[in-house]
């Protein structure tokens, strides 16, 4: 697997090898103990998740999951191609505000991982898109948040998102009440 770090400490792309023949292509997607003797050790992961978004550019998030539930996800992309967004929103981070964006697509099979403390939002770039996503809590909607789209300088590739009511009525980054905070 090879293991990829982003400007933000803790997010990493990691790309599976892939082994192909006549039939098609073979993956391991998830190996902890490959990961571990790479040095990387991420947290159980509880619940996985599987969506799909008819229309390319559906923007889902930026969603997070506040304690004492928050989330880290494993990201990737089953069918089209998305655009996946980081955003570090650990109180007292070097990097509160800062984001990095990554496309995953069924052709390239890279996954993002997103720690807990981050934001996290996509948007397709084909239809039909699915994604699937592996989770380090369960689903608490009482937990449950968004924080407004546009409301930092990401570069989306769409100023006009399919977005649903929740996303759309999210509270602006400057208004967010952080209830993550960094821990060096």
């Amino acid at each position: 697997m090879e293991i990829t770090p982003t400007k933000l400490p803790g997010v990493l792309v990691l790309t599976p090898r892939r082994f192909g023949d006549a039939r098609g292509w073979f993956s391991e997607s998830w190996n902890t103990r490959t990961l571990e003797q790479a040095g990387v050790c991420l947290p159980e992961f509880v619940q996985d998740n599987h969506s799909m978004s008819a229309q390319a550019g559906t923007l889902r998030g930026l969603h997070y999951q506040r304690p004492p539930h928050a989330q880290g996800k494993l990201v990737r992309c089953a069918r089209g191609a998305l655009l996946d967004v980081a955003v570090d929103a650990r109180r007292g981070s070097p990097h509160y505000g800062a984001w990095v964006s990554v496309e995953l697509t069924e052709a390239n099979g890279r996954q993002l991982w997103v720690p807990p403390g981050f934001l996290h939002g996509f948007v397709t770039l084909l239809p039909d898109t699915e994604i699937t996503y592996k989770c380090t809590d369960f689903y608490a909607p009482e937990c449950d948040g968004a924080v407004l789209w546009n409301s930092l300088p990401i570069d989306w590739p769409t100023r006009t998102p399919l977005l649903s009511d929740k996303d759309a009525q999210a509270t602006p980054f400057d208004d967010f009440d952080s209830p993550f905070h960094y821990d060096p």
